[in-house]
């Protein structure tokens, strides 16, 4: 089979592939293999080939991460701000470190101001810090 052929496979199966799943990184390495295919239907080495190709995937990627950092707006306030959640348990006191409840599932939080500290103290979401939840008695207005 002609290397250009393999190529252009490579390049279709990873397109479907992307359509399937709904991810843009699966469609830019499929376009990098149709790229691979261009390069070695116009006869160049395998070497030369692999390069563009790779060229194309990492440069499509890093456009990828770049553009959904872009749309992550940092002063936009997470969507769980303002919910209450429950306090289960203190992981550490003294780092101020517990165990909450929210959504039926426990999650690390970091409390901040002053609360009795009890299970089952009503507290509300003032950040997120990834699956840290930011915690305080009082809702942020």
């Amino acid at each position: 089979m002609e290397l250009h052929l393999v190529w252009l496979l490579v390049g279709i199966v990873l397109v479907i592939a992307e359509l399937l799943t709904g991810t843009f990184y699966l469609l830019l390495l499929g376009i990098a293999g149709l790229f691979g295919a261009a390069v070695a239907f116009a006869g160049a080495p395998f070497w030369v080939q692999a390069v563009v190709s790779a060229a194309f995937a990492v440069i499509g990627v890093l456009w990828i991460q770049r553009h959904r950092r872009m749309q992550q707006q940092p002063g936009m306030p997470a969507l769980d701000v303002g919910q209450p959640v429950t306090l289960d348990a203190w992981v550490n006191r003294a780092d101020r470190l517990a165990r909450v409840r929210y959504r039926d599932a426990l999650w690390d939080a970091r409390v901040s101001g002053e609360i009795r500290g009890e299970p089952g103290e009503m507290l509300y979401i003032v950040g997120v810090d990834g699956a840290t939840l930011h915690v305080a008695k009082q809702r942020q207005a």
